[in-house]
């Protein structure tokens, strides 16, 4: 239980770009991808706006036909892990398939296809349903896919916790690893929810911006005038692996994850728990695990959703976490620039970060204008900030009550 766990590799497809280059360009210049939605006409809806990804071609990742069955977000996520293997300098092999997992989760999965097939048994019949809507629309058919295309046989499944997913996935790979049972895990998460019935459903539940007038500025975490999140789509991949592994291949090591904690606030399907008791913990438990005090950290990654209650909940257990050194932490959020990725968010959000650590670069929170007496935290606004820091911290909190903290540290030997 004692292994080191790093990372060796990172990829993405995201709003910003459909690799980690374009997105940590869109990152340092402060760029929002933030627009009019074009995947369906959304005249009708109350907000219009959302955080696409542009120009991505499957075929340009797999086979065709394999394109035609999979969803889109099996298709971003084989996207997303082939660049993080490359980057990785790492190849699955008939001798290491059994020490290398995949876990991969989404909170929504294939909610497209299964839009359209119903539409398809309204309007044709029954029997007229694709025979591939099942694995189109399960959750797990991201990492189960991936595993088969790149020929991974070592432990893999799907957690599912809604906006938390990807951090869930990362840190139990973190633990997988840690107690022997795999070298290397393909771990992170995929979401494409950018359709007219996810819209809707959250345009519904009153949680998404509806400022369609200037979709470039609707994402404004901690901002006095922030209204609602902005749905983004996406994948991040990282490539885990033992410490002991990746020094005997020579891997490049980029960073090192050394702290998980995972709570449940038990209190609403949708709300933050009061003063966010279940932030709280979770950001503690990952402090404990690394060992580090509350003033050791260099950098916080917020969930930072732009909603009302979610940032002014995330506030109030930054503060209690980390006491007066809140107001010396730099904390900031990547939903400002690419929207909420939903069960992806958390692995785009730490690609991001270990990007930012490496090169000396804080991202920023853009459109920030507003202060907020109830957000009252050093949010890097609107320009990302040179600064060397050795350690962050990245949050990612999900409808139902989950909450999940990761903590990455600088590699050294």
């Amino acid at each position: 239980m004692n292994r080191r766990v790093v990372v060796t590799g990172m990829g993405a497809i995201s709003p910003l770009g459909l690799d980690v280059p374009s997105l940590w360009e869109g990152i340092v210049e402060a760029r929002s991808a933030i627009g009019r939605i074009t995947q369906f006409d959304p005249t009708k809806f109350a907000c219009q706006i959302a955080a696409e990804v542009k120009g991505f071609e499957p075929a340009n990742y797999m086979d065709k036909k394999e394109a035609r069955r999979n969803s889109r977000f099996v298709q971003l996520a084989v996207a997303a892990t082939k660049e993080a293997l490359r980057s990785a300098d790492f190849t699955i092999t008939d001798e290491n398939a059994d020490d290398v997992g995949v876990i991969i989760g989404s909170g929504i999965g294939g909610m497209e296809n299964f839009s359209s097939q119903f539409r398809v048994m309204e309007a044709k019949g029954p029997d007229r349903v694709s025979p591939f809507l099942i694995p189109m629309m399960i959750v797990d058919m991201a990492g189960g896919f991936v595993s088969i295309e790149i020929g991974a046989r070592g432990p893999n499944f799907c957690p599912v916790s809604a906006c938390a997913t990807a951090g869930n996935a990362i840190g139990e790979a973190m633990h997988i690893i840690r107690r022997g049972d795999a070298k290397v895990i393909v771990a992170g998460g995929t979401e494409a929810a950018i359709t007219e019935i996810g819209i809707a459903a959250f345009a519904s539940a009153r949680a998404l911006s509806t400022r369609n007038d200037d979709p470039a500025t609707a994402s404004r975490p901690f901002d006095a005038t922030r209204e609602g999140f902005v749905m983004g789509e996406g994948a991040g991949i990282l490539v885990l692996e033992d410490y002991e592994h990746a020094i005997s291949r020579g891997a490049n090591i980029v960073a090192e994850i050394v702290g998980y904690g995972v709570s449940t606030d038990a209190y609403h399907v949708t709300m933050p728990a009061e003063n966010g008791v279940g932030a709280v913990k979770a950001m503690n438990m990952a402090l404990r695990m690394a060992g580090m005090q509350a003033h050791e950290l260099g950098y916080l990654n917020a969930h930072g959703t732009s909603t009302p209650a979610n940032d002014r909940t995330e506030t109030i257990a930054i503060k209690t976490v980390f006491g007066e050194y809140a107001y010396k932490l730099p904390v900031s959020s990547n939903k400002s620039q690419f929207g909420h990725t939903l069960g992806a968010g958390g692995a785009l959000e730490a690609v991001v970060s270990i990007r930012g650590m490496n090169e000396g670069l804080i991202p920023a929170t853009i459109n920030y204008s507003t202060p907020d007496p109830e957000c009252d935290l050093d949010y890097v606004p609107n320009t990302p900030r040179a600064a060397a820091f050795d350690s962050f911290m990245s949050n990612s909190f999900g409808f139902g009550g989950h909450n999940v903290s990761l903590l990455f540290r600088k590699f050294s030997e």
